[in-house]
């Protein structure tokens, strides 16, 4: 942030009318709000309209927002945000246009995590609300006002931020659907404070009265309370598709499971053990699947579970299959996260110098970070990263790229992972590369060990991407295919399928219905010899 903070410093000394210390902002809370100090993040957010709340207007193409760390700042003391914070998509407070807006503050609070591997971190601890500091359960934040900012004759604002946001509701139990959370003992002891894990269950028709044990689709993705495969029993049109399918009497009877697993980075621990983030691969297979195996009937064998899931999820289907080979039998991966890291949102992990740019020759073209369908650009890597930065430091902003880096990278000396690349300027670091790719790239994963899991990979990887994929996941899976030409012994190809003109998340033309027959179809194939199916009367 220094170095950001010197070149914003410049700039602002360009501007005569106008020095860093005339326009700024001073946050601040009362006792009744928080009984304080707060470590943590300060926030103003700055709109034209007031449509919504500025808070929740706050995105990677949202309105401008711009943040400052604080230690133990007490009740009533205030908290400075002014022209040398990175703000985005408008880097500095001096750049937004005189006029009026609606102004918006905002702190974030942070919780002392003394981790079992010595560190020390302070980070923001997740409420079940899925890691968004925006709306995070007893975060603070302040009334919106209408306000005139002028950075040519320069401002003092004060806001204090005495509203508190209630705790989540979580939605109740239906005939459908159950949910249940539990404490992790492993991740609690990792992390030194209580981490919770979760599940929502779809239930099967008639599974009430019956006393059949059923096949489960564990569907991965991002956090959510919201039922399974978004089933409904209310709505209209394809809304109803799903339900009207589940009941029939023809149709597969199975449990789609989703699991909830936020943690200090994300809202999401990408499914597997990794230094930053916990031990999460064994705490997902050693706790709460056997807790859901317990608590509801599945069949408890490896051809009866599936899995699926889409960016996110996508990943994490793929990668608890191709790690956990003995303990799932199918993974439908659409649209996954980046399958090889030789493209990683526009970033060629292992050849690029810099994460901003490419060099082509004498000249310097920005990385692309995403598109619409018909390729014009929607945001560049720098300013992806940027509005990372804003969001938090140390790779505490609950966005994407820092969550890749936690899960993938090594860990640092000051308890927080090394970066891949340094997020103010894009210089790359090589010797983290060879980190990620040693551990978490797939492609490369199974090239080392297809020896070993290939013959248990068979007929079990099915995976889905748009070619015009907003993020460019479509490079990796093609990617990927090209080398899974070559495998031999076994010769294993996957199944591959490609939406022309198709963005993020292409999941195939099939709808959820369609897709749960062909997997009950593929579980009914791998049953051994005598397995009477009779959760599907078909």
């Amino acid at each position: 942030m220094k170095s950001v903070a010197a070149c914003l410093l410049l700039a602002v000394s360009a501007i005569p009318t106008a020095s860093a210390a005339d326009t700024k902002f001073e946050i601040s809370y009362p006792k009744s709000a928080n009984a304080g100090p707060i470590t943590g993040r300060v926030y103003v957010m700055i709109s034209r309209d007031a449509k919504t709340e500025p808070r929740l207007q706050v995105g990677r193409v949202g309105i401008p927002f711009y943040g400052r760390d604080i230690q133990k700042l007490a009740p009533g003391a205030a908290a400075v945000v002014d022209a040398t914070d990175l703000g985005t998509p408008v880097e500095s407070l001096t750049d937004i246009p005189a006029g009026d807006y609606y102004v918006q503050a905002f702190v974030n609070i942070y919780s002392e995590f003394k981790r079992a591997d010595g560190h020390t971190v302070y980070m923001h601890d997740d409420q079940w609300e899925g890691q968004h500091w925006n709306r995070s359960p007893g975060n603070l934040y302040s009334s919106v006002k209408q306000m005139h900012l002028d950075p040519a004759k320069g401002y003092k604002i004060a806001i204090a931020c005495d509203q508190v946001i209630p705790p989540v509701v979580t939605p109740p139990d239906t005939e459908w659907v159950k949910s249940f959370r539990i404490q992790s003992p492993m991740l609690t002891k990792f992390w030194g404070r209580p981490i919770y894990l979760g599940a929502t269950v779809l239930l099967p028709r008639d599974y009430a009265t019956s006393t059949l044990e059923y096949p489960v689709l564990y569907e991965q993705g991002h956090f959510s309370l919201n039922p399974p495969l978004r089933f409904t029993t209310s709505g209209k049109g394809e809304e109803l598709n799903l339900y009207n399918e589940w009941i029939k009497d023809n149709f597969p009877r199975m449990i789609v499971v989703t699991f909830q697993h936020p943690n200090p980075y994300f809202d999401d621990s990408y499914a597997v053990n990794s230094v930053n983030v916990g031990p999460y691969g064994d705490a997902l297979l050693q706790e709460l699947v056997p807790e859901i195996e317990k608590r509801f009937r599945t069949i408890r064998k490896p051809w009866a579970r599936l899995l699926s899931g889409g960016s996110t999820g996508g990943w994490e289907a793929l990668a608890l299959q191709i790690f956990h080979p003995d303990f799932f039998g199918g993974a439908w991966g659409y649209c996954p996260d980046s399958v090889d890291f030789n493209d990683v949102e526009g970033i060629n992990v292992y050849e690029d110098k810099n994460a901003f740019y490419k060099e082509i020759g004498w000249r310097k073209t920005p990385t692309i970070n995403s598109r619409e369908i018909n390729g014009q650009v929607r945001q560049t890597s720098e300013q992806r990263n940027h509005f990372e930065l804003v969001n938090g430091t140390r790779g505490r902003s609950g966005e994407q790229i820092d969550i890749w880096s936690a899960v993938f990278g090594p860990l640092g000396e000051d308890g927080y992972f090394e970066q891949l690349f340094d997020k103010t300027n894009g210089t790359m670091h090589p010797g983290i590369a060879k980190y990620w790719k040693e551990n978490f790239d797939l492609r490369y994963y199974l090239e080392k060990n297809w020896s070993t899991v290939g013959p248990k990979l068979v007929d079990r990887l099915k995976i889905y991407v748009g070619d015009a994929d907003n993020f460019y996941l479509n490079n990796g899976v093609h990617r990927l295919q090209d080398w899974m030409k070559t495998t031999e012994n076994p010769h294993y190809e996957g199944y591959f399928v490609y939406g022309a003109m198709k963005g993020h998340c292409y999941s195939g033309p099939e709808n959820s219905a369609d897709r749960l027959k062909q997997m009950a179809e593929h579980i009914l194939a791998k049953m051994p010899a005598g397995t009477v199916a009779e959760w599907w009367k078909n």
